[in-house]
C-alpha cells in the first residue's frame, strides 16, 4: 500500500486520560508521522502520515482508546500524502 494522510477527530471523553501520548506512543511504534493535540470542544485531533495499512491500524486503536477513554465518535477524513513531518509529536 502506498502513503497516506488522514485527520481523524476523536469524540467523547478523550482528554485527561493519557489519550495524547498513547496515540504517540501507538503512532511511533507503527512508524507512523504527524501530530496529536487536544481541541477546545473537548475532542482530540490527530493528523498523521504513512502507509495506509498502518494508518488503519492506527484508525482501529482510536476507536478503543487508552484504558480510561470513552469514544463515542470517530470522524475519518483521507487527504493526499504530503511528506510534511519527521516525527510523530504532541502539539499543543
Amino acid at each position: 500500500m502506498g502513503a497516506s494522510r488522514v485527520k481523524i477527530i476523536v469524540n467523547g471523553l478523550v482528554q485527561g486520560v493519557y489519550f495524547r501520548s498513547t496515540t504517540r506512543q501507538q503512532a511511533r511504534q507503527l512508524g507512523i508521522t504527524g501530530w496529536v493535540k487536544n481541541r477546545w470542544d473537548g475532542s482530540v485531533e490527530i493528523l498523521a502520515e504513512g502507509d495506509r495499512e498502518k494508518l488503519e491500524r492506527l484508525i482501529a486503536w482510536c476507536y478503543k482508546g487508552p484504558s480510561g477513554a470513552v469514544v463515542e465518535k470517530v470522524n475519518v477524513e483521507w487527504e493526499p500524502f504530503l511528506d510534511e513531518f519527521q516525527d510523530f509529536t504532541i502539539a499543543y
